[in-house]
């Protein structure tokens, strides 16, 4: 019984839960356009596409978790990749570093 009791106090406390799903931005330090695709641990996929050279993109929202980025660039023939957790209540920016060969980098304030 005592066990239920707490079981179902947690649950009630995670329903009440201000925290808000992490947000996440790229931006694009390379001279050539950027479509960035983002992998959730959620299973979801959102793709970020046309990121132009030194451009910073909107935020987006993501379950907290794992997330897979990889980056295919306009004239390249590497599409480099990183993975992060994601916690609640963090923003992160997703960096296309200018360097050869390109990678990834990410930013958390």
């Amino acid at each position: 019984m005592t066990a239920a009791l707490v079981i179902a106090l947690l649950a009630s406390l995670q329903a009440c839960s201000d925290d808000v799903d992490p947000r996440f931005r790229v931006r694009n330090d390379r001279g050539s356009k950027v479509n960035m695709q983002i992998k959730t641990s959620g299973g979801n996929t959102i793709n970020i596409n046309d990121v132009e050279a030194a451009v910073l993109t909107d935020y987006h929202y993501a379950a907290p978790g794992t997330i897979e980025a990889t980056a295919v660039i306009q004239n390249e023939s590497v599409s480099p990749a990183i993975g992060f957790v994601a916690f609640a209540d963090e923003s992160y920016t997703i960096v296309v570093v200018n360097s050869t060969p390109p990678t990834l980098s990410i930013e958390s304030p």
